[in-house]
């Protein structure tokens, strides 16, 4: 019995020693497995110094996670609400310089037409409409020119911001 009881004990402290080395592997010991990856596609980056020289006095903010956009409005599960969500992003967002937001633009190539993108493109279209943000979609392969982003985009530039111009900065 006593034997039984060394065996299980042995067997029970390699498990944990087995669990401790694998365990170490994603701890914040030794190196970290990341490299720098540039974060706008080729196409993005296209559209971006587009977007830029087509409204110079606006932000051009690029990849903007939905979170960071959207408020849960008071009287709602704010976590259910943020879960749906998360992990979304803009590919750019257009704000007036108090940084309140004009339009989204969502750039889509080939993968846009799979039903998993397809509903999650449905679910950031519903987000943003439900705030009142309006989106744009345009496909990677048929990039606007910037005379078709400031006669597309140019007239929500004159609908009023909802945020005060801030002027006091420290």
């Amino acid at each position: 019995m006593n034997i039984l009881i060394l065996l299980a004990l042995v067997i029970l402290i390699l498990v944990v020693v087995a669990a401790m080395k694998s365990g170490a592997k994603g701890s914040d010991k030794g190196p970290w497995p990341f490299y720098a990856r540039k974060p706008l596609t080729v196409p993005e980056q296209v559209l971006y110094f587009r977007l830029l020289k087509a409204f110079p006095d606006n932000i051009v903010l690029a990849q903007v996670g939905l979170s960071r956009m959207l408020g849960v409005k008071k009287g709602n599960n704010f976590r259910t609400w943020t879960n749906r969500i998360d992990r979304m992003s803009a590919d750019f967002v257009i704000c007036r310089k108090d940084s309140s937001i004009i339009a989204v633009i969502e750039l889509d190539d080939a993968s846009h037409t799979k039903p998993q993108r397809k509903i999650a493109d449905a679910k950031k279209d519903q987000a943003l409409g439900a705030a009142g943000i309006p989106i744009f979609r345009w496909q990677a392969k048929e990039l606007p020119d910037e005379g078709s982003l400031r006669s597309t985009l140019g007239p929500l530039q004159e609908l009023p911001g909802e945020m005060p111009l801030l002027t006091n900065f420290r």
